[in-house]
């Protein structure tokens, strides 16, 4: 059986529940102490200034591509 006829004969087998809720999930949550979540939350700011400074000079190398700078 397919999952065309399953789908329109009305559903599945009425324990397709209990059988998804046996299977564990594979990840287990990690407690990070403060030191490193400082650090990470430090990287990641250091990144958004980088992108900031990237956009201000892609943006400002447009507005002369488009003005007809670019092509001197």
């Amino acid at each position: 059986m397919d999952m065309n006829e399953i789908f329109n004969s009305g559903g599945f087998s009425p324990d397709w529940t209990e059988r998804y809720e046996e299977v564990e999930s594979p990840t287990v949550p990690q407690r990070k102490d403060l030191d490193t979540l400082l650090s990470e939350l430090d990287d990641i700011k250091s990144t958004i200034s980088d992108l900031e400074i990237r956009s201000w000079h892609l943006a400002k190398r447009l507005r002369y591509h488009e003005k007809g700078f670019a092509e001197k």
